[in-house]
């Protein structure tokens, strides 16, 4: 069966037909479609690279003995994710019985989950649909995830991971993306995710930050500084990569605009890294860094996110640029506002999807919106200045409700036996990956372990720090360490 329109939801068939003992071949009603969904696919598996790569990225910003609780709260928090969104995440967001807050359970446990036109596009099976919405609830509670480093308990991270994303992810998507949602139809532009990814996971980062409190320093020389900096860039080669599937496929179609907003995105790249080390050849008076390279590519990223389907390729470049120079001059915001937010969550992610949401109300071109062939969404560049205030709106929502959400979750949580959201101060000093992990450390240690001792011995002390006159001539090991 081939027909030049896409199939359309039954409601008497929620689940997209019959498929039980091949009663009805389902995939017939895609028929000259399958493209579609395939492209859509492929841009789900590319968004997976996300994954990995934040866990890189934080992994290598991190201290070294703090950084393998990144790698492993990668995985974790999306195995976490991936159980809540099957369970009702899904339905909460995307049911199509939705109020305008929140959905219903409708697709509870994935129920009527299958082939169905999905609610987002009529050429996409709903399971595939629901695929792609999972990794950008992941990649966003992974995000977020960062507000905790070096002092924050895996267990109960993991725990709030699952209510921040019930509470939290899944309301604020239905207010952006769901038919019925009052954010969609004020309506505000969110292409990808400037709202429900980056602001909501940036503020709630903040959040994180603050109820934890501040690390522990006690003349650390690596205090605040990235261990590895070959972790950063590549974690960063994945997250650029990935961000073509996170903003090449959210169009849900494989039509002309899926493809422009996948070349807006490496504009915005390209033109965010240039704006950072812009800023820190000035700050510095004529020095670079990898570190700030690569922070400028997320800031471009991530300002584009929700304009890359919506903007000319200029204004995309201007976005970029623009969203990394607010990000890279705001190097001390940390002890402007006076927290300890080492990995620069909210002011990568919240800032920076702040100032991509308003530039987005600016250069809106209906032009490019119409490149799938039936969306116009004008903005003030088309004479709609309105669209301003409107982006405003879906900013200052957004922001209240998941900045004020998760500190009332984590306050709740802080006071749950068991649930306790910090290590120990001992634990903290030697590190995370010690006090959590068995048996695994990021890289060999015994070099160092090696010039320790001898650096010990060199100077007359034993390993405990004794000096080696006040220990018995019999007790004495050649390494400078003490019989036992």
């Amino acid at each position: 069966m081939s027909s030049s329109e896409p199939p359309s939801y039954n409601p008497a068939e929620p689940w997209g037909g019959n498929s039980e003992g091949a009663a009805e071949d389902v995939n017939a009603q895609y028929s000259g479609f399958e493209f579609h969904y395939v492209y859509l696919i492929i841009c789900a598996f590319i968004v997976w690279l996300i994954i990995p790569g934040i866990g890189l990225l934080y992994g290598g910003l991190a201290r070294r003995k703090s950084s393998l609780s990144l790698l492993f709260q990668s995985f974790m928090t999306t195995a976490v994710v991936t159980f809540t969104w099957m369970f009702w995440g899904y339905s909460l967001a995307y049911a199509r019985d939705a109020s305008p807050f929140i959905g219903t359970l409708t697709n509870f446990g994935m129920m009527k989950v299958q082939a169905a036109p999905s609610p987002g596009s009529a050429y996409i099976p709903e399971i595939v649909f629901c695929l792609y919405q999972l990794m950008f609830a992941a990649v966003t509670v992974q995000i977020l995830i960062g507000g905790a480093f070096e002092r924050g308990r895996i267990v109960p991270s993991l725990v709030f991971a699952f209510l921040w994303t019930t509470i939290v992810y899944c309301p604020v998507a239905c207010w952006t993306w769901n038919a019925n949602g009052w954010l969609f139809n004020l309506p505000s532009l969110d292409y990808a995710g400037g709202g429900p990814v980056h602001i909501a996971s940036g503020c709630s980062a903040l959040a994180y930050a603050l109820v934890l409190g501040k690390r522990k320093h006690r003349g650390d020389e690596g205090h605040g500084k990235p261990h590895n900096t070959t972790l950063v860039f590549l974690g960063t080669v994945l997250i650029w990569f990935g961000w073509f599937g996170f903003n090449g496929g959210s169009t849900l179609n494989a039509t002309v605009r899926g493809m422009y907003a996948a070349f807006n995105t490496n504009t915005a790249a390209c033109c965010g890294a240039i704006g950072w080390v812009l800023v820190d050849f000035i700050r510095t008076k004529g020095r670079f860094s990898v570190v700030g390279m690569c922070e400028g590519v997320i800031a471009g990223l991530v300002g584009i996110t929700p304009a890359a389907g919506y903007v000319s390729c200029w204004p995309a470049a201007l976005i970029g640029f623009l969203t990394a120079v607010v990000c890279a001059l705001l190097q001390n915001l940390n002890k402007w506002i006076r927290i300890d937010e080492g990995l620069y969550v909210f002011k990568l992610h919240g800032i920076g999807g702040i100032v991509g949401s308003f530039l987005t109300g600016i250069f809106a071109d209906s032009a490019i919106s119409a490149l799938d062939g039936s969306t116009l969404a004008p903005g003030a560049w088309n004479g709609n200045g309105v669209q301003v205030a409107r982006q405003l709106a879906d900013i200052a929502a957004i922001s209240a409700y998941s900045f004020v959400v998760s500190f009332i979750l984590l306050f709740a949580l802080k006071y749950i036996p068991g649930m306790h959201l910090r290590v120990s101060e001992e634990a903290e000093m030697k590190g995370l990956d010690i006090d959590q992990f068995f048996d695994e450390q990021i890289g060999d240690w015994s070099f160092f372990q090696d010039l320790d001792n001898e650096s010990h011995h060199m100077r007359g002390m034993t390993q405990d720090g004794m000096p080696m006159s006040k220990v018995p001539s019999s007790d004495r090991s050649g390494n400078g360490e003490t019989k036992q």
